[in-house]
């Protein structure tokens, strides 16, 4: 599925996908998953790219030229990403590319860019994505090795030193439960138990059963998003555990809450961003203005509530629109030399300063510690 949005094209023809960006002088193109099992990551970030283009034309564009969105659904399908990269580049001759809601697709896709020396700005977690650094490839959303090591920040904070690990199969959670081994050791924390489940799975009881019955177990961290983690609260809450329960950002959205259920969920904790606790940000904090109105507009336009996979697009746009603007050119080499100095952008997942040996731009201290209570997201103190 293709739409190519301007603001000048009539919502009928865009609804049609029968859109056209022939007037418009800046393109940016977008490989999403927008359905599919990763739908509820690629919903809202396709719906913003596609808020955030509209916005931006009816100001002007940048630097008085129009942007035109040429979005593609991948459908999470990573064959679909790199066809649909290959065409964004070759055919719609876009400037930059926006996607990879996945880390598959995001793989699929940052090839053929790096390839054809195109700007590609990934969506997806996952710290392969941009370690070692590449050229042309940047992303958004914090790494997995960086949520590990807030995880393992509050552990060490409750005194706990051993856990149970049960992840996901899929890339996101295989990349996650690598990293977090890789850097456990530092916080004096020990694996005692190791559990896997496949994305499909619908219970999870057996390999939790295991987890709970292990010796010294204080607490368990389920690397994962999708279905997965929701199924893993739901059993938990089933088999009564009763120890502490971490999820991964990959869940950090209220549809998370939605899925596990209200009880099963309640005192879950995760690492998450400023996004999912927009009201419960000081007034001097840089990120609540960016929020705040990022928060009003997609809420107000689309009457759900805003995500963290959202606001991971939001970011990313931000990104390509700061970095064309500063580099006063629409040229492939000119727009990643302007990515490369981004300087504290503020933005819904964090504050970006990247550099030609960063391209993620963020630190641990744009990770929220979040806390699930009475239904609703809270920071950890």
């Amino acid at each position: 599925m293709k739409k190519t949005l301007t603001t000048t094209v009539p919502a009928a023809l865009i609804a049609l996908g029968l859109a056209t960006a022939a007037s418009a002088e800046i393109k940016v193109g977008a490989s999403i998953s927008a359905t599919g099992p990763a739908a509820f990551l690629g919903d809202p970030e396709a719906k913003t790219l596609e808020m955030l283009v509209e916005q931006l034309n009816a100001k002007g564009g940048i630097n008085g030229e129009e942007v035109a969105l040429v979005l593609y659904d991948d459908g999470g399908d990573a064959n679909k990403a790199r066809t649909f990269a290959t065409r964004l580049i070759e055919d719609d001759e876009v400037q930059a590319i926006i996607g990879g809601t996945t880390t598959g697709t995001s793989m699929s896709i940052l090839s053929v860019a790096e390839d054809a020396e195109i700007p590609f700005i990934s969506l997806a977690g996952a710290i392969d994505i941009i370690q070692p650094v590449k050229p042309y490839t940047f992303k958004t959303p914090h790494t997995d090795r960086m949520a590990c090591q807030k995880i393992f920040e509050d552990m060490k904070k409750q005194g706990i030193t051993k856990i149970g690990l049960i992840s996901g199969t899929d890339g996101f959670g295989a990349s996650m439960q690598a990293q977090c081994k890789d850097v456990i050791g530092e916080y004096g924390i020990e694996i005692v138990a190791d559990e896997t489940y496949d994305p499909k799975d619908a219970d999870m009881t057996a390999q939790l059963t295991k987890i709970k019955n292990a010796a010294g177990v204080q607490a368990v961290l389920n690397p994962g998003f999708g279905q997965g983690p929701s199924i893993v609260t739901r059993n938990y809450k089933q088999l009564a555990i009763g120890l502490p329960l971490y999820q991964s950002h990959g869940v950090a959205s209220d549809g998370f809450i939605e899925l596990a259920g209200k009880d099963a969920a309640e005192g879950v904790r995760l690492p998450g961003t400023a996004l999912l606790v927009a009201g419960l940000l000081a007034d001097g904090d840089a990120q609540k203005p960016v929020v705040a109105a990022y928060k009003e507009a997609f809420e107000t336009k689309y009457k759900v509530p805003v995500s963290t996979f959202g606001g991971y697009a939001h970011d990313g746009f931000s990104l390509l629109v700061d970095a064309i603007t500063r580099a006063g050119s629409t040229e492939p080499e000119a727009i990643r030399d302007a990515l490369e100095t981004v300087s504290g952008l503020a933005g819904t997942t964090g504050i970006y300063t990247m550099s030609p040996e960063n391209h993620l731009g963020l630190d641990l201290t744009a990770f929220r510690m979040l806390e699930i209570k009475d239904g609703d997201w809270t920071i950890v103190e």
